[in-house]
């Protein structure tokens, strides 16, 4: 049985310049980092809340930026979507969709990092605020 997602991988051509992005721009908090494999990849751990944990990991056959980034996309939820989209913006992070509302869900908005990979804020209809 399946009991919940752990953690999410996010492969890159370097994980060094991408958790970076993700501590000094987005936020978040390195908690653990490590070199593995034969050729000394690095990997970094990122702490989302109570949730899963984020890795970034150095992968041989990630080249470039992501090509497809619509394909996979994660959230990560935020007490103030127009605080924090402000925040973004401002540390000039890739805006791809401004701020915008779904029903019964709550505020969504859309940012890529560095690799090209789409990441979302959202504030659920819980804390919603108009």
């Amino acid at each position: 049985m399946i009991k919940r997602l752990e953690s999410l991988n996010l492969f890159t051509e370097s994980a060094k310049k991408l958790s970076a992005f993700y501590r000094d721009k987005v936020g978040l908090k390195i908690t653990f980092e490590a070199v593995m494999g034969e050729n000394d990849e690095e990997m970094y751990e990122l702490k989302l809340g109570i949730g899963p944990k984020l890795y970034i990991i150095d992968h041989s056959k990630v080249k470039g930026l992501n090509k497809n980034p619509d394909r996979v996309i994660f959230n990560l939820e935020v007490d103030d979507i127009k605080k924090e989209a402000a925040r973004l913006k401002k540390a000039k992070v890739k805006l791809v969709q401004d701020t915008y509302h779904v029903e019964g869900y709550g505020y969504i908005a859309t940012f890529a990092d560095i690799d090209g990979n789409y990441f979302q804020i959202v504030q659920i209809r819980a804390t919603s605020k108009k």
